[in-house]
């Protein structure tokens, strides 16, 4: 129940955070998406990698798939302009729903949920992820010019989609055939998504210390939990 539950409850919180705290140091937040990229990295590493070859029969496929994954997120951001890792590149006076932008995340969002069942060190890689993407997608559109009924559309479709990620993967047998092939995709996207993450975390791409100390903590907490 906790998979279904826990991913909608990330994006609550990150739009309760932004809507009531109303936070201002832009900074603080980019904290948080290194901590949340360096934590997903080693997750993905340490647990979703070595689990993605022990069901290998062919070794070089799998490496295909996630490949393939990562290919997928790049044809994702094509579309959603990097949201996924924490950039909204849209006009804030844009008056027309962000379909595109909608329908990629929703997308890298669903496919976020099939792996999180299976342990719940990957579980909770995906709702540290989501947190600040949610926060940030929150902020953008509050401060935008869509109505509350769109701004609450758009965050609630969002926020159960790695849910029914979750409930597809264990409940069609046209997916769960190929559960640990589509992991591997998924692999492929979260490595893409989280050194994304860490080399646009800073200006010119350089490590302030508190950054770098947030990155070393995440990665040592995914090493110990």
């Amino acid at each position: 129940m906790k998979h279904y539950l826990l991913p909608f409850l990330a994006v609550v919180l990150g739009f309760v955070t932004v809507y009531f705290l109303k936070p201002q140091r832009p900074k603080q937040i980019k904290i948080l998406l290194s901590f949340s990229g360096g934590f997903l990295l080693a997750t993905t590493i340490f647990n979703l990698f070595p689990e993605v070859y022990e069901h290998s029969d062919d070794m070089k496929v799998t490496g295909l798939f996630i490949v393939g994954g990562m290919l997928i997120q790049i044809f994702l951001e094509y579309f959603s302009k990097g949201a996924e890792h924490g950039h909204v590149h849209l006009a804030k006076d844009q008056q027309r729903f962000p379909f595109l932008l909608f329908i990629s995340l929703f997308i890298h969002a669903f496919l976020e949920g099939f792996p999180i069942h299976g342990g719940h060190e990957i579980l909770l890689g995906v709702l540290i992820h989501k947190v600040p993407v949610a926060m940030i997608l929150a902020a953008f559109l509050i401060n935008s010019s869509f109505s509350w009924s769109q701004i609450l559309l758009f965050l609630g479709l969002f926020s159960i989609a790695t849910p029914l990620g979750s409930f597809a993967a264990t409940n069609f047998s046209m997916l769960t055939d190929y559960y640990h092939q589509i992991n591997a995709l998924v692999v492929g996207i979260f490595l893409h998504i989280s050194t994304t993450i860490l080399f646009e975390s800073s200006e010119g791409h350089k490590y302030n210390i508190a950054k770098l100390v947030s990155i070393i903590l995440a990665i040592a907490l995914a090493y110990f939990i």
